[in-house]
């Protein structure tokens, strides 16, 4: 993290993340609240905080994390057919 201030501001994005994955609870609402999560991770990752510590902080695997990160979604599930 090179700056001060975005240092903090990631870490509190990072905060805001797993608040956030951590309280969803209906499908509407579940929804929604992915919905910021991702863009939280995806700022925090923006302002310098790795994946791993992403990864870690909220429970989800790293290849998760690095799917939403760059893709700006969720990775693809494929249905057994």
């Amino acid at each position: 993290m090179t700056r001060t201030w975005e240092g903090l501001a990631g870490r509190l994005l990072l905060a805001t993340a797993v608040f956030l994955h951590r309280t969803a609870t209906s499908e509407a609402a579940t929804r929604r609240l992915l919905q910021w999560r991702n863009a939280a991770l995806r700022s925090a990752h923006r302002r310098g905080v790795p994946v791993e510590v992403l990864a870690s902080r909220t429970r989800l695997t790293q290849g998760w994390v690095r799917q939403v990160v760059t893709r700006g979604g969720p990775p693809v599930v494929d249905e057994a057919a």
